[in-house]
């Protein structure tokens, strides 16, 4: 029996961790259309280089704003 509801609970915890993981990744998705869109890139033109580039300087203002806050 208690292995039952441990098997049960590990499947709900599994469950749960695929949402989290899902959730992050649309955040994600949407602040990297959200920050290209406001700044009028070109998609063509967005190497991995560059996004990588363009990632540390976003870091780079967001570790100086007080509590990382806008």
């Amino acid at each position: 029996m208690a292995q039952s509801t441990l098997e049960k609970q590990e499947a709900k915890l599994k469950q749960l961790n695929q949402k989290i993981k899902a959730e992050k990744s649309k955040i994600e998705q949407n602040l990297g259309k959200q920050i290209i869109k406001t700044s009028n890139l070109d998609y063509a033109s967005l190497s991995n280089q560059k996004i990588k580039d363009l990632a540390q300087k976003i870091a780079t203002i967001l570790n100086h704003e007080p509590n990382n806050q806008l």
